[in-house]
Order: structure tokens, then sequence, then C-alpha cells
């Protein structure tokens, strides 16, 4: 009885210390802490179709005189400007043509429009011409109209009354939603819309490996117990702590955890070039899907592309956001490793809208290939019933990778979970047979068929990796 007694007062002591240092620090200690992440939806988004990408023509001024005195006989002499208009402005040029201010009109008495005597093309200061690309609403062939500048995109929108976009979706209304809209018109999206990214990013452009702190050649560890560190920690998926205490009582080697890491870091750096720019030979069947990482006690984004037949990894961005400039990196990461993008390309997601928005970011580069989206868990149209089976690999391969990550319990930098991700994808890509292609490994290495042991074939493995980047450095 009495120990009951000091049992629940014990718990009211810890409830009163919690409340106290509540109001001191500021934060809620009486939350239950899960160390499961916390899946939050993405931004419910209607992302419109890709807009009209209308390039305009440009021609040369010089050719045009060449063809205009040929034709005529005779040169075509710039502009007579009348003393009762305004001198055109030497640095006016015609953003057709690029003929010079001698060759221009003053067209609405110097309020800034002009006429080129060369191409016949009026203009203004802000004129579509100066734009390498003029962006159209598919619904009425308007040009579209920037709205808003935000951090990393600007708004477009189709302000044309008579667009059958808009005036379908007016009519779609009920009574009481037209009344509705009328007082609050921001609550509806009733207008075609695209943003254009902003951010720095060139497709299908390599960037060199990072290096590490950690130089191999200066590992003090012979190269097969290396291999051993190795196979203990990725291919087994042991903690750092299991794998030195195995090493130890198994091996009689004697390291510890932190060297452990060390060791992983220093050779994702090397294999990190080989795993991204292998010639992969793949098929025409790429899904992708994010999944969680801890980082800094943070939960971070995975963002896997997969060749769903050959069971190849293709892109494993680590980002702390799930945002569209991650996606473009991602899909990005799947384009450069084909050898040419085909026509009929077609990639399977979620319902995340950032893929449907990188798809728009990459056709405005002249990229151009489909989304298909597989929303929730249930068929519940013809396109999930379809593709739901390349959703479903995507999702085992992300149980697979959380079966290896789980000992870790997260990383205290972003260079650690990155270089753990990249072991992972090395060992799924060159070193794990999978029961889908007959015990077989997806990528087939002949120097690695020779090894006997998963040691020595971590060991040829990043002498390979070596071999690569000396390659591509010489190159």
């Amino acid at each position: 009885m009495i120990n009951t007694i000091l049992v629940e007062y014990v718990i009211f002591l810890i409830d009163v210390i919690k409340y106290l240092l509540t109001l001191l620090l500021g934060k809620n200690l009486f939350k239950n802490l899960s160390d499961e992440p916390v899946k939050k939806e993405y931004q419910k988004l209607q992302v419109d179709e890709l807009p009209i990408f209308d390039v305009p023509e440009k021609l040369d001024y010089k050719l045009l005189l060449k063809e205009y005195q040929d034709s005529h006989g005779k040169e075509l002499k710039p502009v007579k400007q009348r003393k009762d208009k305004p001198a055109i402005p030497k640095d006016v040029v015609c953003p057709k043509c690029g003929a010079p201010h001698m060759y221009l009109y003053d067209n609405n008495g110097g309020r800034g429009q002009y006429l080129c005597k060369i191409c016949r093309t009026p203009f203004h200061a802000k004129n579509h011409y100066q734009k390498s690309v003029i962006l159209r609403c598919p619904h009425c062939s308007k040009t579209l109209e920037k709205v808003k500048d935000r951090k990393d995109f600007y708004v477009y929108k189709c302000k044309n009354n008579s667009c059958s976009f808009y005036q379908r979706n007016l009519s779609s209304m009920t009574k009481a939603e037209k009344e509705d809209f009328k007082k609050n018109p921001g609550k509806y999206k009733v207008r075609y819309i695209f943003r254009e990214f902003t951010f720095d990013f060139v497709p299908l452009s390599k960037k060199s490996p990072v290096t590490t702190k950690v130089s191999l050649p200066r590992i003090m560890i012979s190269s097969y117990t290396l291999g051993l560190v190795l196979t203990y920690y990725v291919n087994y998926g042991l903690s750092s702590r299991k794998t030195a205490a195995l090493l130890y009582d198994v091996h009689g080697i004697k390291m510890s955890h932190q060297a452990v890491l060390n060791y992983v870091n220093s050779v994702s750096s090397v294999v990190k070039p080989f795993v991204d720019g292998y010639n992969y030979s793949l098929s025409d069947s790429f899904c992708g899907d994010e999944t969680y990482i801890k980082v800094n006690g943070k939960w971070n984004y995975i963002f896997f592309f997969f060749d769903a037949v050959k069971k190849i990894i293709l892109s494993y961005r680590v980002s702390p956001h799930r945002d569209t400039e991650t996606a473009v990196k991602a899909i990005d990461d799947v384009l450069t490793k084909l050898k040419e993008i085909p026509k009929d390309l077609n990639l399977i997601t979620d319902g995340n809208p950032i893929y449907l928005l990188a798809q728009h970011f990459f056709a405005g580069h002249g990229i151009n290939f489909d989304v298909t989206q597989v929303i929730g868990l249930t068929n519940e149209d013809e396109v999930s019933k379809e593709y739901r089976p390349l959703k479903q690999i995507i999702e085992r391969l992300n149980r697979t990778f959380k079966g290896n990550y789980r000992t870790t319990t997260g990383f205290g930098s972003s260079d650690g979970s990155v270089a753990f991700v990249t072991m992972f994808v090395a060992y799924f890509n060159f070193l794990r047979p999978h029961s889908a292609l007959e015990g077989k490994v997806p990528v087939v290495l002949k120097e690695l068929e020779s090894m006997p042991t998963m040691p020595d074939r971590w060991c040829k493995f990043i002498e390979l990796s070596q071999n690569y980047c000396l390659s591509q450095a010489s190159a």
C-alpha cells in the first residue's frame, strides 16, 4: 500500500516538474514522443494541363535588307523622321529582326509603340517578341499574364473572360456557389493557371561528385576488413555499434563504431559517381515515390525512382522538403540515365502534385514526358487499376530500405544520410540478388562474378569505382 502511494506521488512530482519546465522553456513536455514519421498530407493543389509554348520567330535585318535589294533592285532607305515627332532613341532596336533605330517608325505619337520598316513588326518596350517563349492558354490560345511572383516560381493566369475553361467552370457552379463567388472570388479556382519555376537548375547536366573528409588510401585497415565492415553494415543492416562488436567478437578486429561510420562515408563518396554514371540497360517502366529518413532529429524525404522491370534504383534524392525542386532533380536523375528520351515516356507516381509541376518545368525546357498518378489505396478508376502493380513495386522497395535503415535510428548530418542511402543503392543495384530476377543481381558486373565472398565483391566494386573516378577526371 505504501509503495503504491509512493509511486503515485513520484508520478505527481514528475508531472509538476514537466509543467514547470513547460512554463520555463515554452515547450510542451506532456506530448508523447513518437519515433514514427508524421505523415503530413501534401498540399492539395489543382495542376492544370500544360500551356502552349509559343516560340517567337526571329529574323535577321541584314538578310532582309539584302533580299529587298535583290527583289527591288535598290536599297531600302532608313526612315525619314518627321520634325513634329520625337526622335527614336538609339538604344531601341526591333526585337524580331534586330533592325537599328534608323529603320523604326514612331507608331503612336511618342507613347512607346514602334513599327519596324524592314519586317513590318509593331512592338512596344514590353512586347512579347522580347521573350524567348510566349505562354498561351491551351483552351483559348490567349497570352497568359503574370499575376504573382513567388520565391521559386511565377504564377501566370488566363484573364480572357471568353475562355472555354473559365466559362465551363462558371457554368458548373450551383446557384449558391455563384452568389458566393461574387462575394468571395478568391475561394474558387475558375481560370487557367500555370506556374513557371525559376530555381537555378539546368536539366540533363551532370555535376561533379562531392569529396569526403576521409580518403580511402589513408584508411589504416586491410581491404578485406573494409569489405567485412560494408557487408555487415550495408548488406545485413546492422548498426555501426553491432558491426564494431561483431568484428571484435568473431574476427578479433577492434574498431570503434565511429570508425565504421567514417569508412562507410568515405566509400560512399567513391562509389557514388560510379552508381550515378553507370551505363544502365533500362526498360520503359519507371515509378517514383517518397519515403522517410531522420536527419538531425527531423524527418526528411527520400525521392526514389525505380526501373520496375530491371529492379534498378535510378534516383535517391534526400531532401528536408517534399517540394517541386527536389522532384525535378529526382526525375532528372532518371532522364540522364536514358540513352535517349522516348517519345512515349511515362512516369508512374503517387497523387502528389509536385510531379505534375515538375513535368511542366521540363516541358518549359523542351523535354516532354507523361506523368500518370496512382491515387489512394484502392482501384477506384481505370488508371489506378492498370498502374497499381508499379506503385506496389516501389512500395516494396521502400520497405526493403526501411529494413536496412531501421537500426541506424537516424543521422546527425545530411552528409551521413546521403552516404547511407548511396551505399544502400550501390548494394541494391550491383550486389543484392533479387528473387524477381531468378536470384540474379539487377546489374551484373563480370568483374564481380569470380569473387567468392561478399567482402571480396565489395573490394572489387570499390576498385571499379575508383577506376571510374580516375577515368572521368582524365577525360
